[in-house]
């Protein structure tokens, strides 16, 4: 077992089944902040604009070419609140993983295509992604028309020009869920050959997905997802809220989930409730990270599962910028010269990155 401590409340025993534990680096977070000075014509707009001028946070993380690649979540000035101004995706570079090239142009924005109903003027949010063995990248994302979220789906061969195919939910039972609220995707992968890839299971392509209520969903071919259901004919929740530990107003997916020894672990973010109900160890509406572990044979059971998070707000700015309660928003995964490279959101206004070393495995 793994002891990690917990920035004032005690130790934190990792249990062998789970993934880590991930240290931030001293002195280089934030890695990725605001940069009022980049501009792109944007078509929704139809004038010049300062996408990423406010705030940047919750990150995706994938390889390319030997290279960290980090797909960001960019907004603008337009308007004030959360949810209200409008969202795009940076991409950024990084031999290290931690020093940073940006793109001085957003990847992934609201434009006159085939999206747009689902995206003016919200625009796009909280990627995750996760690779084919030959090569394609998958970005699962929140389509966001300031209306509704909808969980969709875009792919690319470069990371820089996108395929968008719409919600991912659009044709599961002649069209069910296409109203209803999604977002947060977790496709499950594995390690081969030294790189995080999308792995099926039991024959096919699963991810984990919700923000309310942990759920799973299916697909042949990455772009059409069916949910899986109870035996109600609804959603199957495969883990909702609990009262009185971290996670107990929101669990939401992580990065993509991977397929480790003892089953498939996914990395989840957790909301604290704020008074009666929550953890008092933490922060009220506080976001920390936790995992669980679940059955390979059989995906939707959850085997084991952590009762203390293993990331919390503990630097001043986890703690500040648009979410003061605390945030520290896990989406981005990667397996990078031997060691592990967590991305995530800061107060939804920063990007910061925690670093697992599987050869400290053995210092308790």
């Amino acid at each position: 077992m793994l002891v990690l401590p917990l920035f004032g409340h005690g130790q934190n025993i990792l249990p062998d089944w789970a993934l880590g534990g991930f240290v931030r680096p001293a002195n280089v977070n934030p890695i990725i902040t605001p940069n009022p000075n980049n501009h792109f014509d944007c078509p929704m707009q139809g004038k010049s604009m300062g996408w990423e001028e406010s705030d940047v946070f919750n990150p995706a993380a994938t390889i390319k070419d030997g290279k960290i690649c980090v797909l960001y979540r960019a907004e603008d000035n337009s308007a004030i609140g959360i949810g209200k101004r409008t969202s795009r995706i940076g991409l950024a570079e990084s031999k290290d993983g931690i020093n940073m090239k940006r793109r001085k142009t957003p990847v992934m924005y609201p434009d006159n295509d085939n999206a747009k109903e689902f995206e003016w003027t919200g625009g796009c949010e909280d990627p995750r992604i996760a690779v084919t063995e030959d090569g394609l990248y998958v970005m699962l994302y929140t389509q966001w028309n300031q209306k509704l979220p909808r969980l969709a789906v875009a792919t690319s061969k470069d990371l820089r020009t996108w395929t968008k195919y719409g919600p991912a939910f659009a044709k599961a039972y002649d069209g069910r869920f296409f109203n209803t609220f999604s977002k947060s995707a977790s496709i499950v992968t594995s390690l081969k050959d030294g790189k995080m890839v999308i792995t099926k299971v039991n024959g096919k392509y699963l991810m984990y997905w919700g923000e309310k209520a942990i759920c799973a969903a299916t697909s042949e071919n990455l772009v059409d997802w069916t949910p899986m259901l109870d035996e109600k004919g609804e959603l199957l929740k495969l883990h909702t809220p609990r009262k009185g530990y971290f996670d107990s107003s929101l669990t939401e997916c992580g990065p993509p989930a991977v397929i480790g020894k003892n089953g498939i672990i996914l990395l989840y973010n957790g909301k604290n409730k704020a008074g009666e109900g929550g953890d008092s160890n933490y922060a009220a509406n506080a976001y920390c990270a936790g995992q669980i572990l679940f059955d390979l044979k059989e995906p939707t059971k959850i085997l084991q599962i952590l009762d203390k998070p293993f990331l919390v707000p503990s630097d001043s700015f986890e703690k500040s910028g648009q979410y003061p309660a605390g945030t520290v928003f896990i989406e981005g995964l990667v397996y990078h010269q031997n060691k592990w490279f967590l991305y995530y959101g800061c107060a939804d206004s920063r990007v910061a990155v925690a670093i697992y070393d599987p050869k400290n495995d053995n210092l308790e």
